[in-house]
């Protein structure tokens, strides 16, 4: 009982921190971009280039982010990231200048290296090897609401007090409650890792990190980020040109978040009684099917839906396959690894959606879209064949 009530504290503690720091980093400028390019006078695209550079610095820093917490646990790591996220949101609060501005994203992608999933991941995967599958799906709940509780929390106090007090007020919760919790809730000292048994052979770090699986992942993974990264800025823009008013695109996009909160719940229910590999199937096939539902003119909500769902799915098993084919005890180094590639393939997404829009058109980029999301369908369909090669058959359960 001690054991699962200590686990519940700390998947709890986690959840709140994923809700808080994805709210006020990535999810920010949906409600303060507005307002930001009305006082500043700045452009659009100056202002949505901090979340880019944000993203760049993240994935440049989330190797060595995994080396530490593999190293010496997540505590540190973790209150150091919101920390990290504190002071750069105070930054761009007191940002007067654009080149100011862009330097506080980079302290935030900084801080969102070191505190957001990547990070959380590869803490539990340190503390609970192995067993650490369904506390990362539970994680994954907490971190879906954190658009819904923060976009209202954000458009009310941007009324209230203006988008530089909302940074200050973002940062000071940060201070007086995310940071203690990483502090208080998680244990002071990561549990010792066991050696591999006689009878079983670890992994080389070789393989880990440079081997065909780790690349089905990565690129898989690099390849969902990016599609995501492109939809979620775009997707008022292909919509309306679809055919869609205004309204009914934004209300389109609303059934996104509930998805894949839906679909994680689904796969919570399974109990783990499937190999992480057909999670990871599943999402790149609903991700396929969603576009693709879109491109040909299928009814666009069952679309958006099924999208949304194998998002939500991706998360999961961006967590869960790493843990279930690597060593545990090389899982928050290959965490950090595989962070990389997908971090900067979301920092690029913004500008290359809208360079492809403006060349070819939206329903040429819906095009693109579903084209693209062939490649982590294919690199999980050969991650499943060579699991299948080396004697480890995953039957449907």
């Amino acid at each position: 009982m001690k054991r699962i009530g200590e686990r519940g504290r700390v998947i709890s503690a986690l959840g709140m921190v994923m809700i808080l720091t994805w709210g006020s980093t990535f999810y920010l400028l949906a409600v303060l971009s507005g307002p930001i390019r009305a006082e500043t006078g700045w452009s659009a695209g100056a202002v949505t280039a901090g979340i880019s550079i944000a993203l760049l610095v993240s994935g440049l820093a989330a190797s060595r982010i995994g080396l530490l917490i593999q190293r010496q646990g997540g505590r540190r790591v973790l209150v150091a990231g919101v920390l990290l996220i504190a002071a750069g949101l105070v930054i761009l609060g007191l940002s007067r200048s654009l080149p100011l501005y862009l330097a506080a994203w980079a302290v935030l992608g900084l801080g969102m290296a070191a505190s957001l999933y990547d990070a959380a991941f590869s803490t539990l995967g340190r503390l609970y090897g192995r067993g650490a599958r369904k506390a990362i799906t539970a994680l994954t709940l907490w971190g879906g609401f954190a658009s819904t509780v923060c976009w209202p929390v954000s458009a009310f106090l941007v009324d209230s007090v203006g988008w530089r007090a909302t940074c200050f007020a973002y940062a000071a919760l940060h201070l007086v409650l995310t940071a203690p919790l990483c502090w208080f809730a998680l244990p002071k000292a990561p549990p010792a890792q066991a050696a591999a048994s006689p009878g079983q052979a670890r992994p080389s770090p070789a393989t880990n990190a440079f081997g065909l699986r780790f690349w089905c992942i990565a690129v898989a993974g690099a390849a969902l980020s990016m599609l995501s990264a492109i939809w979620s800025i775009h997707l008022i823009t292909i919509l309306t040109a679809e055919g869609h008013a205004m309204a009914a695109a934004v209300a389109l996009g609303t059934v996104i978040g509930p998805a894949q909160v839906g679909a994680r719940i689904v796969e919570m229910l399974g109990r783990e009684r499937h190999h992480p590999i057909w999670t990871m199937i599943a999402s790149a096939s609903l991700v396929l099917a969603g576009f693709s539902g879109l491109m040909l003119g299928l009814p666009a909500g069952p679309a958006l839906v099924a999208f949304g769902a194998g998002n939500g799915l991706w998360s999961i098993a961006r967590g869960a396959l790493p843990l279930a084919i690597f060593d545990p005890q090389d899982y928050a180094r290959i965490m950090g690894r595989l962070a990389r590639p997908m971090l900067l393939a979301s920092a690029v997404a913004p500008l290359l959606g809208a360079l492809l829009i403006q060349a070819y058109g939206p329903h040429a980029m819906l095009t693109a879209l579903v084209l693209g999301a062939l490649v982590p369908l294919g690199a999980a369909i050969l991650l499943l064949l060579d699991l299948n090669r080396g004697g480890n058959r995953y039957a449907l359960r």
